[in-house]
């Protein structure tokens, strides 16, 4: 049963924007949790008494500001709430991205292996093909519920023991730095959007074809040299990703331009 809210029809406030107030109302005031399954389409036309276009267009919106998602046959659920992460100026790991936020993040390592590199990956670390690096794999989750799938590469010259730390439970930059001397100076990422695998989609538990947000990332030490390669496939629908932005002042240009500007006195009276 859905209560409340009415649309008032004498007002010159769309419809479907009226009702999108109201659902958001529920969803703000957890009169519908995430996870739950919201009223059907029928159910929000009679209730409301709207038409099918203004509550298809009022969810579209809902939707698109991630408050919702519609499972194909399923029906539409409110969206648990997007994880925060830092993209780019702290070149942090995911585990540290969690700590900082208070939550507790839990790892499953899938794979801890020596391999020869790709091409694809000694490009990225400026080996040559074959060079054995590490190949780590692991399954991140933020209250048991899986969010992350990451697959790292290192160079095993720079770190020969590295097999020898449990990652389950710790931060794999905290190990490379304290345990190795290795230090992140600077790095590289890039993010898009694509659609999950089959076996993305099992572990991540969403559907095939569902969207992930894919993140790449080279690392570097002081030096230049190439620290660390990965890719990461997040769940589009509880990830998201901040920046941070720093405006940069050439200090000549704005030296030039503040002797330009006549300054004003004021009048005297």
């Amino acid at each position: 049963m859905v209560s409340a809210g009415k649309i008032d029809l004498e007002c010159n406030i769309p419809y479907y924007i009226q009702l999108m107030d109201i659902l958001k109302a529920k969803i703000n005031k957890s009169e519908w949790k995430p996870g739950d399954q919201i009223p059907s389409e029928p159910e929000l036309c009679t209730v409301y008494q709207v038409s099918r276009t203004v509550v298809r267009q009022a969810l579209r919106e809902i939707e698109l500001e991630g408050l919702i998602i519609r499972k194909k046959g399923k029906g539409t659920y409110v969206t648990e709430p997007k994880i925060n992460e830092s993209l780019v100026q702290k070149l942090t790991g995911f585990y540290q991205d969690m700590v900082d936020r208070g939550l507790k993040p839990v790892t499953r390592v899938l794979k801890h292996e020596v391999q020869p590199a790709t091409p694809k990956v000694a490009e990225y670390l400026n080996l040559e093909p074959g060079t054995p690096v590490f190949c780590i794999e692991r399954l991140r989750y933020v209250s048991d519920e899986p969010i992350v799938l990451v697959t790292t590469y290192i160079p095993y010259k720079l770190c020969p023991s590295l097999a020898n730390y449990d990652l389950s439970d710790q931060s794999l930059y905290a190990v490379l730095e304290t345990k190795f001397g290795l230090v992140i100076s600077h790095g590289r990422r890039t993010i898009e959007a694509i659609p999950a695998r089959q076996c993305e989609a099992q572990l991540l538990m969403v559907e095939e074809s569902d969207p992930l947000l894919l993140l790449n990332s080279i690392t570097y030490l002081e030096d230049g040299t190439p620290l660390e390669y990965y890719h990461a496939v997040h769940r589009g629908d509880r990830s998201r990703f901040e920046v941070e932005l720093v405006r940069i002042v050439n200090q000549r240009d704005l030296q030039a331009k503040l002797e330009k500007t006549p300054i004003e006195l004021p009048h005297s009276h």
